[in-house]
């Protein structure tokens, strides 16, 4: 029998673990588990975990980017089926320090970037 393999975490690294765990547990939920400044973890409800690693001289990626600082890889968040749960997301994302990338509305999303630049998208789901 060969054993399951899933998924356990999403390790983001930025240069101040704390702040940026605050920054999601601020929209997405949950209550950062910081018993070391250099790695924190957030459990989502209903969802996986996602890490913050402490890393100084962390160079955040570029969106859209060329190169080597280019965007290797983005969190997609669910923010309902309206447009008004987009919204009130986006005004709760830009309070908490984050700033817009790309409004693609015509395709269900947005982009942004969090506090250290890491890329997340909020989208706009049909399905329940």
């Amino acid at each position: 029998m060969t054993p399951s393999i899933r998924l356990r975490s999403v390790v983001l690294d930025c240069p101040d673990a704390r702040a940026l765990a605050r920054f999601y547990a601020g929209f997405a939920g949950g209550t950062p588990e910081d018993a070391d400044p250099e790695w924190v973890v957030l459990r989502l409800p209903d969802g996986p975990r996602i890490c913050f690693q402490r890393a100084p001289g962390h160079v955040p990626p570029r969106w859209p980017g060329e190169g080597r600082d280019e965007q290797q890889f983005h969190l997609d968040f669910d923010a309902g089926p309206t447009w008004e749960g987009i919204e009130a997301a986006e005004q709760r994302v830009l309070a908490l320090g984050a700033r817009p990338l790309a409004r693609c509305d015509e395709e269900d999303f947005r982009v942004y970037a969090d506090p250290a630049g890491h890329p997340f998208c909020l989208c706009r789901i049909d399905t329940p």
